[in-house]
């Protein structure tokens, strides 16, 4: 019943990046980003326990959490895909603050402190604080609906 009742609402689409102690970059594509507090600024994710990022999120001190744009479809299943080598063209990113990996022509990204990792059956839920951000990126947002990724209609 809950993945039934999901799939009839709709989400936005983000991409959280983070960089391993060796500098490796690590993402992963999510639904489940939401704003937590406005001040100090607070977001949520959900990450598996199981997947190939969780490793890497586990430990790490920052993250960065990219909304990902109409425009970007193919990003967005790249980092969603098992085993793909996601940050390898076409995809655009430079490192950020304290080397955490920030794609380029996202309409936003946000570069957060990770407060809290809190256990939620098999998954993890994140809080970070943001710290920086910039909000002046092109295009529109992507959204996921009914297990596919969709543009907005006016």
């Amino acid at each position: 019943m809950l993945r039934a009742a999901f799939r009839r609402s709709a989400a936005g689409v983000w991409v959280v990046t983070a960089s391993a102690p060796d500098g490796t970059p690590v993402g992963f594509t999510a639904t489940s980003l939401a704003s937590v507090a406005a001040e100090p600024a607070v977001v949520s994710f959900n990450i598996g326990s199981s997947s190939s990022s969780w490793p890497v999120l586990e430990s790490a001190a920052q993250v960065a959490v990219h909304v990902v744009g109409e425009h970007q479809e193919e990003l967005a299943e790249r980092f969603a895909r098992r085993g793909a080598d996601r940050f390898a063209p076409p995809t655009r990113w430079h490192r950020g603050a304290a080397g955490v990996p920030v794609l380029e022509e996202v309409p936003a990204w946000m570069l957060c402190r990770i407060v809290a990792r809190v256990p939620a059956a098999d998954h993890r839920v994140v809080l970070a604080q943001v710290l920086e951000g910039d909000a002046s990126g092109p295009g529109r947002p992507l959204v996921h609906h009914d297990q596919r990724f969709a543009a907005l209609r006016d």
